[in-house]
């Protein structure tokens, strides 16, 4: 199955595990989803993740982070999308709910935090926001 908009689907499936209070999700792999998943492990978002190969593309198994029952993610929003691309300058990567939450920027260097690329002095193309 051909998707249009994988980033909108992998914060989709994310939140409606999280909405159904499961301990982990699984969502089709990509080296695009593969590291905004090590970003959102790196910042605390989930607890671990493992990739499982199969005869196809292969399956990220991400297990999410709860505290006391609640999740630690409290919201996911795709900024930039196939039909509308939101690019940013390095001075201008926006910062999520006052530096709580975490921007997440594809950049000539690769997929990274916008407070790294800020720190790297590099802009690129926001993709999402979770906090």
């Amino acid at each position: 199955m051909s998707l249009s908009d994988p980033i909108a689907d992998y914060l989709a499936r994310i939140r409606n595990a999280i909405s159904a209070k499961h301990d982990k999700v699984d969502i089709p792999a990509s080296r695009l989803k593969l590291e905004i998943t090590k970003i959102l492990k790196d910042e605390g978002f989930i607890q671990n993740f493992k990739v499982q190969e199969d005869n196809r593309q292969g399956v990220i198994r991400i297990f999410l982070k709860y505290v006391e029952g609640t999740p630690v993610i409290t919201g996911l929003k795709q900024v930039s999308r196939p039909g509308r691309r939101i690019y940013s300058t390095k001075d201008a990567v926006p910062k999520v709910i006052g530096g709580l939450g975490v921007s997440i920027v594809s950049t000539s260097k690769g997929i990274m935090t916008g407070e790294h690329s800020q720190k790297t002095g590099i802009g690129g193309e926001v993709l999402c926001e979770v906090w």
